[in-house]
């Protein structure tokens, strides 16, 4: 593994248990084994170390989300909050942290967002075999709600808004 990829690997999982404001460069230089002097070379700032981790974070997202049914949409989730656990959308909760103000951080958190959302269309559309805009709006409520709901719910949030989604996807095939 190489340096930058160790550093945002150590990076990634101190911002997730920690938050952003709380993680400290000095943390950072720890978890990942090396000297600010290293870390600021590889990263530049901590916001721009925080993009590069939501960046790398995206890639991994999205490639679980490589599905063909809205079902398989929350499967995909269930799987990423056993994986990954139930912290909530570390997109949303850096956003929040830094009120949106750290043009950095907003620009990956806008750019998963938008990626994400039309991943959703995407497979709503592939599921009926004709676009969905209201559909596709209502499952990512109910997959960015699961999501923030496992925090205090459990997994079994997932569950639950998997179910909502299948009774919304019958009635629209009908």
């Amino acid at each position: 593994m190489d340096m930058t990829t160790k550093l945002i690997v150590a990076a990634e999982r101190l911002f997730d248990r920690h938050g952003y404001m709380a993680t400290g460069m000095d943390r950072l230089t720890e978890a990942a084994g090396m000297s600010s002097r290293t870390l600021y070379k590889h990263a530049g700032n901590k916001a721009q170390l925080m993009a590069r981790v939501l960046m790398e974070r995206n890639r991994r997202f999205m490639a679980r989300f490589e599905v063909q049914t809205v079902d398989a949409l929350f499967a995909a989730l269930e799987d990423w909050v056993r994986v990954e656990g139930t912290r909530g959308c570390l997109f949303l909760r850096s956003r929040a942290e830094t009120g949106g103000d750290t043009p950095e951080i907003a620009e990956a958190v806008a750019a998963h967002k938008a990626a994400f959302h039309r991943r959703i269309e995407q497979v709503v559309e592939a599921n009926l075999g004709h676009e969905d805009p209201i559909l596709a709006e209502q499952v990512l409520v109910l997959l960015e709600g699961a999501t923030h709901a496992a925090v205090y719910r459990g997994a079994d949030a997932v569950s639950a808004a998997r179910a909502a989604a299948s009774i919304l996807i019958a009635k629209a095939r009908t």
